[in-house]
């Protein structure tokens, strides 16, 4: 695996590769990796016959600068993680390789509904920062395929709209979340949660599992409040319990019994916030 910090290096050296016109593969990271990143490897491994990989923690779409500051960084192990399984190149840029002029008063996209429902709403301006890091990481890369994860749901219909904007011939591939033996999505915040911490964080999983297993026998209204109870059980303080349209994660008052449905929870854990959905039907 080759490391590359300088984006003009790797510019240069992703234009060399190009001649083989082998598909380009990219998964696009923050470090402290865990298995559900190295899925994401893997099936680029099986799919593109390039793997790129970037770690980069992207301050502009942190809404609190103490979470930028928390934020896990485990490099050494990162880079023995996706070395191990197959990626072909690591881009490792710096803020000010990626902002040379700095981080304020950049672009920002025109991304409609997504940008001011659930994830939206409660981080205000966090999806701008992430369609601008994005931007220039697509941009560096021009990858055919992309390879994020379900669990982050709403964030990947934000980049594939960015992708929309930009014009690109990128693919997104979602690919399924990856969860713990307990039904806990795997997630790099999980290592800010201390043992109780970590015995109640399950109780996400398990009211995305009574959506799912009571859908259709009562209103949501009263599916979402039974949920949101369910939570306070295991100490979550939640941002919201939502039930929406897969495809366009509009909020759903009224289920017609046949549209394709996502449960969709975001809640606190003491001062560590965890996300996580379930697609229902």
């Amino acid at each position: 695996m080759i490391v590359i910090k300088d984006p003009h290096l790797f510019k240069d050296w992703l234009t060399f590769k190009r001649i083989s016109q082998a598909p380009i593969g990219f998964v696009p990271t923050m470090g402290a990796l865990h298995q559900g990143h190295i899925a994401l490897i893997r099936q680029a491994r099986e799919e593109s016959g390039l793997v790129v990989c970037s770690i980069f923690v992207n301050p502009t779409q942190f809404n609190d600068p103490k979470d930028y500051k928390k934020y896990p960084v485990t490099v050494e192990e990162d880079i023995y993680q996706l070395e191990t399984a197959g990626t072909d190149i690591l881009f490792l840029p710096s803020v000010e390789a990626l902002y040379p002029n700095g981080t304020k008063d950049l672009e920002r996209y025109e991304l409609g509904y997504l940008e001011n429902v659930l994830e939206g709403y409660y981080r205000p301006g966090h999806y701008q920062g992430v369609c601008q890091v994005m931007s220039r990481l697509l941009k560096a890369v021009e990858p055919d395929l992309l390879f994020m994860g379900q669990k982050d749901y709403q964030q990947c219909m934000v980049v594939n709209r960015l992708i929309h904007l930009l014009q690109m011939g990128t693919k997104l591939v979602t690919c399924p979340t990856i969860r713990e033996a307990d039904g806990l999505a795997m997630s790099s915040r999980n290592k800010r949660l201390d043992k109780e911490q970590r015995e109640n964080a399950t109780g996400i999983y398990k009211a995305l599992s009574f959506i799912k297993a009571n859908i259709g026998t009562r209103n949501t209204t009263t599916l979402i409040e039974e949920a949101f109870q369910l939570l306070k059980k295991y100490n979550f303080k939640p941002d919201y319990v939502a039930i929406a349209d897969a495809g366009t994660l509009e909020l759903i008052n009224d289920w017609d019994g046949e549209k394709k449905l996502v449960a969709l929870i975001a809640a606190f854990q003491q001062e560590v916030r965890l996300i996580d959905n379930l697609l229902i039907n």
